[in-house]
């Protein structure tokens, strides 16, 4: 099979843990681990989130003085190489060496009318108290919105449209390699009102929409979409929360999910099943093998009737 996988940002680094090298490492480690028998038997690209990491990069540049604060599509090419490298060198490890792994730098086109320049909605960098956040939205101009029990940094999230690098992402499968791409739902780019020229967004995209674009025009057998919980829940955090098993795309368009975390998950899914017809799931990354024989996890189906629980 051609199977896409989107690593989520958090399963790279853990929620509340120290930002640090060595965190990363360890995390994403853990995430080759389960990555490696995969490409094996298929042909394997992975995506990945980014938000930790370029909020991380923001702070950073931000603090060096007010004249080095870099525009995200700029700290965007920053992530998807220092997570490609990292990909690259934990899955190596694992895999024979003739298997080739190759990061490719993703840009992405975005649509500048994108209601989601208006909205803010996507968390980046680490967690904060809520009064910490609201220190931090007065004195450098950011959004900020309650994650969980934290407050975190929002930044706009515009749709993606497509991605400019499908014929090299389809030359190295050709050749048997694992690509990386499409880290942090790729640089956010846009041409100028009026002409043929492309130029970079401050901006940030969602790395489940962007796979489920790329999945479709990569013609891919399966998305898997891998996060921190094991399957799309129904009344999630209550007495009567249900796994979902098994759900048509239009039966699950049906239900609200939190735009922050689950709600972009469920609807790349919806829309990769949608358009390809092929199958999407949602899970959690250990029970990979578990994904890809529909045995754990959420599968979204246009074959599936209504919904089933697990």
């Amino acid at each position: 099979m051609r199977v896409v996988v989107a690593l989520g940002g958090n399963a790279l680094m853990r929620r509340g843990a120290p930002m640090t090298a060595q965190n990363q490492r360890a995390n994403i480690a853990i995430a080759c681990a389960a990555l490696a028998p995969v490409p094996l038997e298929h042909e394997l690209v992975i995506t990945h989130g980014n938000g930790p990491q370029v909020g991380l990069l923001a702070l950073q540049a931000a603090a060096y003085d007010d004249a080095s604060a870099y525009p995200f599509d700029v700290l965007g090419a920053q992530t998807e190489g220092m997570i490609g490298y990292l990909i690259e060198q934990e899955l190596g490890n694992r895999l024979p060496f003739e298997k080739s792994i190759a990061t490719i730098l993703t840009m992405t086109e975005v649509d500048p009318a994108d209601p989601a320049f208006n909205d803010p909605t996507k968390f980046v960098g680490p967690v904060y108290t809520e009064e910490r956040a609201h220190q931090l939205a007065q004195s450098q101009g950011w959004v900020v919105k309650p994650d969980g029990d934290h407050w975190r940094r929002v930044v706009p999230s515009p749709l993606p449209k497509r991605i400019f690098e499908m014929r090299q992402i389809e030359a190295l499968l050709a050749l048997g390699s694992v690509v990386v791409c499409a880290g942090g739902g790729g640089i956010p780019t846009m041409y100028r009102r009026g002409t043929r020229t492309l130029i970079g967004v401050d901006a940030v995209i969602d790395k489940d929409r962007a796979s489920a674009v790329l999945a479709r025009d990569l013609h891919a057998d399966v998305l898997v979409v891998a996060t921190d919980v094991d399957a799309v829940y129904l009344g999630w955090g209550t007495p009567d929360q249900r796994a979902i098993a098994d759900i048509h795309p239009d039966e699950l368009a049906t239900f609200d999910f939190t735009a922050g975390s689950m709600g972009p998950k469920v609807d790349a899914a919806i829309e990769f099943a949608r358009e390809s017809g092929r199958d999407a799931v949602i899970g959690a990354l250990g029970d990979l093998p578990a994904l890809l024989a529909g045995k754990a996890g959420t599968r979204v189906s246009m074959t599936a009737s209504g919904v089933t629980f697990r």
